[in-house]
């Protein structure tokens, strides 16, 4: 096993002091995001909690609590929106909540995305302190929280879920926990379709283990050998099952979800439309300063990744933020959401903490503060605006 593997972990207890630091800070930079959509909100005479909990995606995850799924919106030029496209952990998860309490579905879409988004950041900080020590996964976790679109992960969206379940399977693959790693990432396969993302993360953190098991000469004995295998196997049942299923129950085969996400114009075309949608924006003036941030956008993002090669991140956190990465660029529709999309792929900002972590106290703490407003201001002014984040 590599010395990733080998190394001690701590105690639970002793595990949440040491992401203590980090989770204060997350749980700081939320709440002002809050208070500025709660102030920009009331100043457009708008509810800040509708905001959150009961428009666009919002609104498709209780719909499928509420009534499962078959629902779907006929659109004049022929469309097919379908509920279908929206897998069914965040649902289930509302679902359960409303039983068991007096909380409606859109209201426990919020406290698990609340729940969700401090479990999240609890894994990004194991998974940068693991792999890079404590200060890089303060760093991470505070740069997470300061994203332009940070705000999302208090949203009754499935950003936060997925990101937490799969931040904790990697941690768990690269401290050789494959059980626990093939079960969070088939859960989170249930979550969002970049699922297979998490899964192939674990397959290639066993398959490096395995091998580095037969150079070294070590023969696992039959439990930790049987252990990895199982991982692997449980890994991408959540996606594949849930992908057959829609493809049984619209008659599509294998493909139908694919026909699903089909009536949405959403596909992969390997980044045709993005990259046309780019270029319009440079055809007029007005448009032209948006079409230069959105190349500067995917320039960082790509900047980012290889920045993280170069730096030698394990293997299995580069195969997961490059398929996150690949999958949200490579997408045919909803290019407003991008940036959204590109949320859970969080070992994209580990260049960055470490860049931040070697800096002093003062300054990484006056960069991140002047981050977290500008990431608060601009949260409120987004959600406000007309189109869905």
């Amino acid at each position: 096993m590599t010395d990733l593997e080998t190394r001690a972990a701590p105690s639970r207890a002793g595990a949440l002091r040491r992401a203590a630091p980090a989770l204060l800070g997350y749980a700081a930079v939320r709440a002002l995001g809050l208070v500025a959509l709660a102030l920009w909100s009331a100043a457009r005479d708008k509810s800040a909690y509708t905001l959150l909990t009961a428009r666009w995606d919002a609104l498709w995850y209780t719909r499928v609590a509420e009534l499962g799924y078959g629902y779907e919106v006929r659109l004049p030029n022929g469309d097919v929106h379908s509920n279908l496209a929206f897998f069914p952990l965040l649902p289930w998860l509302e679902r359960l909540l409303a039983a068991v309490s007096p909380l409606s579905y859109a209201d426990g879409g919020f406290v698990v995305s609340l729940g969700a988004s401090i479990a999240a950041a609890w894994g990004i900080f194991a998974v940068a302190d693991h792999v890079y020590g404590r200060r890089a996964g303060v760093c991470a976790v505070l740069l997470w929280a300061v994203l332009p679109v940070g705000i999302v992960q208090s949203m009754a969206y499935s950003e936060s879920l997925f990101t937490a379940l799969a931040a904790w399977s990697l941690y768990a693959g690269l401290t050789g926990r494959w059980v626990t790693a093939g079960a969070l990432a088939l859960l989170a396969g249930l979550t969002r379709p970049v699922g297979m993302a998490v899964a192939a993360a674990v397959w290639v953190a066993a398959i490096g283990s395995f091998v580095r098991d037969r150079r070294a000469g070590v023969a696992p004995g039959p439990g930790p050998g049987a252990r990895r295998v199982l991982g692997v196997l449980l890994a991408p049942l959540g996606t594949a099952g849930y992908v057959l299923w829609v493809g049984h129950r619209t008659g599509g085969g294998p493909l139908g979800y694919l026909d699903v996400q089909a009536g949405w114009r959403n596909g992969f075309d390997g980044g045709y439309a993005f990259a046309r949608f780019v270029g319009e924006k440079f055809t007029s003036f007005p448009s032209a300063p948006a079409g230069v941030g959105l190349v500067l956008g995917v320039a960082s993002a790509v900047w980012l990744y290889v920045a993280g090669v170069r730096q030698r991140q394990p293997l299995p956190l580069l195969v997961y933020s490059g398929v996150v990465t690949a999958l949200a660029l490579c997408a045919s529709s909803y290019f407003g959401s991008k940036p959204r999309l590109l949320l859970p792929a969080f070992p994209l900002l580990l260049p960055l903490a470490l860049t931040l972590a070697r800096l002093r106290l003062r300054r990484s703490a006056l960069v991140l503060g002047s981050m977290a407003v500008l990431s608060a201001g601009y949260g409120a002014f987004w959600l406000n605006g007309s189109g869905p984040p």
